[in-house]
């Protein structure tokens, strides 16, 4: 398609690019309230360091030789929460702002629990009241962020859908 042909504003989009260089990512068409936004994801963020250390503990404190497939689940869940906090952490760097990972605060900004079950049963069903919330803040962000920010609305639907896989994976370790 040649420039006079073309249905985008072309020079106006290289000029917006120019001008505001400085916003990195953030082009010029962002509707989103990044404050807002980065907002939610900080929470976001925070839920899921929660859960990576509600998982690690949990693997390391559940004990028993027939516990050993559990134990790989907590693992491998404590992992890929460790992944969705990076990813979350990388979209906040991207809308300019800062992730918050302050220790000091971090439960008290996350949606979820962290726990000090010893019993397997009470360190799963934990995990799958920690997985609701999430699965249910992660809706909830989705709806309010709308079709502002889609490229964070595709990222939390991801991590959404990930972290219902972890609630039916804990519900089937209970037998429910």
């Amino acid at each position: 398609m040649s420039k006079q042909n073309s249905i985008l504003d072309v020079e106006a989009i290289r000029e917006a690019a120019r001008k505001h260089v400085e916003d990195g990512a953030v082009a010029s068409g962002y509707q989103g309230d990044r404050e807002k936004i980065i907002s939610m994801l900080n929470e976001a963020l925070a839920t899921e360091w929660v859960c990576v250390l509600r998982y690690m503990r949990h693997y390391f404190t559940a004990t028993g030789i027939h516990n050993e497939s559990i134990k790989a689940e907590f693992l491998e869940h404590a992992q890929q929460e460790q992944a969705h906090a990076d990813r979350i952490a990388e979209r906040i760097v991207q809308l300019n702002g800062e992730p918050d990972l302050d220790p000091a605060t971090l439960t008290q900004r996350s949606h979820a629990e962290y726990d000090t079950s010893m019993d397997i049963k009470d360190m799963i069903r934990a995990n799958l009241i920690a997985e609701r919330i999430a699965i249910e803040s992660y809706r909830q962000m989705i709806v309010e962020i709308g079709d502002s920010d889609p490229t964070t609305r595709q990222m939390l639907v991801e991590i959404m859908a990930s972290e219902e896989e972890h609630a039916d994976e804990m519900s089937d370790l209970l037998g429910l």
